[in-house]
């Protein structure tokens, strides 16, 4: 009767365990892989509030009007928020005063990046994130990279 009793302890105690070891997975696959705060200014930083919308994915969600294809966007690129190398030469062409801003995080890692039309480097990497900032519409006044 006593070993069936100690049998019983250890058995509810591995049972235990293992529902305690997949509660970390639950809580990981429940966090977003992806949460990203963006901020747009229209006419530049310098001009006011900015308009702002949140971004998640895994599962996608947040104010972004588009989350979802946004999302699936984003993780289709390799390093969407790397910075252009820094030996690259741009095209000194002007694109407009919009301005956005993309903070959080991706992938576990840190994201601050700025987003601009200052030069046809930075438009084409505006370009290429257009989909993450619903304000900005890329390309509105011909700018080319």
């Amino acid at each position: 009767m006593r070993r069936a009793a100690v049998a019983t302890a250890v058995a509810a105690a591995v049972v235990g365990c293992g529902s305690a070891a997949s509660t970390p997975s639950d809580t990981a696959a429940a966090q977003p892989a992806t949460s990203l705060t963006i901020s747009f200014w229209e006419s530049g930083r310098e001009q006011g509030a900015p308009k702002r919308w949140t971004l998640r994915c895994r599962p996608a969600g947040g104010s972004h009007t588009r989350a979802a294809q946004a999302c699936s966007r984003l993780f289709a690129l390799q390093r969407p928020f790397a910075p252009p190398p820094k030996d690259l030469a741009c095209t000194q062409i002007y694109g407009g005063p919009e301005q956005a801003l993309v903070t959080g995080v991706h992938h576990g890692r840190r994201v601050w990046t700025q987003l601009s039309l200052s030069d046809g480097c930075q438009i084409a990497r505006f370009k290429a994130l257009a989909f993450l900032v619903p304000g900005f519409s890329a390309g509105a006044r011909g700018a080319t990279s």
